[in-house]
């Protein structure tokens, strides 16, 4: 333990995400070490940002205007709809640039040891963005995890019945993986989604 404002430092380091108390007291020792200008670049960076930043009014990206830009791109494929948990997976599937439709961003995953419900994610909103007729196919491109095929399971049962193409994220075994390390459920996945080869 440390004293006064150096102590305090390392516990608001310690309380972001994937930062435990050894990280918070390296970061928190750099920043003491570092020049003031870059500290100050950095103070002023995380004001702005908070000040800029908010959510897009028709996917909920994060965004610095009213719509982000994807929302905003008329290139962009107006009737297939790629459903995603946060912000950083709309970053990782552009990343493949294999999509070219638009978003929604739910807000986390269905979990009850949480108290997360259907209720506190962007459901509801999704549903409006239906009514209109222009999407056509929804991607749900949830995590591969308890709680996001939780989430699929749910917005299925809700999608379905609107006539609407609902589609999931293939999954399986990774590419340079070996089949001795690969879990029940990958692998059953793999099984289930085979292809013919070419």
């Amino acid at each position: 333990m440390y004293e006064g404002v150096v102590q305090d430092l390392i516990d608001e380091l310690g309380r972001l995400p994937g930062v435990g108390p050894k990280s918070a007291q390296r970061i928190a020792f750099h920043l003491l070490q570092a020049d003031p200008v870059d500290v100050r670049r950095l103070s002023d960076v995380l004001i702005e940002v908070k000040a800029k930043v908010k959510f897009c009014v028709t996917c909920f990206n994060v965004s610095e205007d009213e719509q982000c830009r994807i929302c905003r791109d008329p290139r962009r494929d107006p009737t297939a709809l790629c459903v995603v948990e946060e912000y950083k997976d709309v970053v990782a599937i552009e990343r493949t640039r294999e999509f070219r439709g638009r978003y929604h961003v739910l807000g986390g995953a269905i979990s009850p040891i949480d108290g997360i419900g259907p209720e506190q994610l962007r459901i509801r909103e999704l549903m409006i963005r239906l009514s209109d007729d222009t999407i056509t196919e929804i991607i749900l491109a949830t995590d591969p995890n308890l709680e996001g095929e939780a989430t699929a399971t749910y917005l299925t049962r809700q999608l379905k019945p609107q006539g609407l193409r609902v589609t999931r994220l293939a999954s399986g075994l990774p590419v340079g993986g070996d089949l001795e390390y690969a879990d029940e459920v990958t692998l059953g996945r793999a099984f289930a989604g085979r292809q013919t080869a070419p």
